[in-house]
């Protein structure tokens, strides 16, 4: 039996609360559109750096647990900093990192106390808002509602899929030995200052069989 992460060990403490539903991406024939275009495209659309305020529902099995997070991100740096509360307002952990280290800047104890639980946190927050391009390097599958880009990563590959009405990134996958470790969906993109925003964010860790969801409530200026 694997070892539950700590970040499931957190939110254990929080409230349940009903999962958050997105609309699916719509079928739109992307192919005719040229592969490299979308990414330039999406990657022209998107921020730098953004700071969002966010519920999260974690899901493990039967039990729905939610939370409340502040993050600051800088993907040109690769620098993040989040703050989460729970249900009632009490200030829960703070963290921050980069791509080499995550810095505890404040925990509760009960939470201080489970080894791996800002390594956890900072993971996840990598994987859902940095490396969201996939290189000039990237082999190209079409489709005709979505368009696919492969590359290895670390010691599997990692594949991005773009589609919808704005031919947008809705999926990012990374595989080991042929198996998804873990998924990332990315739903009803939001525009505000001419950059775009994923209002809602899916993650499905298959590893150890849990799921993140991510709701955009607002966009700080």
């Amino acid at each position: 039996m694997k070892k539950l992460p700590a970040i499931f060990i957190f939110l254990i403490c929080l409230t349940a609360c009903s999962s958050i539903p997105f609309q699916k991406t719509a079928h739109v024939p992307l192919d005719s559109v040229e592969p490299r275009a979308l990414v330039e495209k999406f990657k022209n659309n998107s921020p730098e750096n953004f700071r969002l305020i966010n519920t999260i529902v974690f899901e493990y099995g039967w039990k729905k647990l939610s939370a409340i997070g502040y993050i600051e991100v800088d993907t040109r740096k690769q620098t993040f900093t989040v703050v989460c509360i729970n249900h009632v307002g009490i200030k829960l952990f703070e963290l921050s990192g980069d791509g080499n280290r995550i810095i505890t800047h404040f925990m509760l104890e009960q939470f201080s106390e489970k080894g791996n639980f800002a390594n956890a946190v900072g993971e996840d927050i990598r994987r859902v808002y940095f490396d969201l391009l996939p290189s000039s390097e990237a082999k190209i599958k079409n489709k005709k509602y979505q368009v696919k880009f492969i590359e290895p990563s670390a010691a599997g590959i990692v594949k991005y899929v773009f589609a919808g009405a704005e031919g947008y990134l809705v999926e990012k996958g990374y595989y080991e030995e042929n198996m998804l470790s873990w998924k990332i969906s990315y739903y009803e993109y939001q525009q505000k200052d001419g950059k775009i925003y994923p209002a809602g964010i899916i993650l499905k860790n298959y590893k150890y069989r849990y799921t993140l969801t991510i709701k955009l409530k607002e966009i700080l200026a």
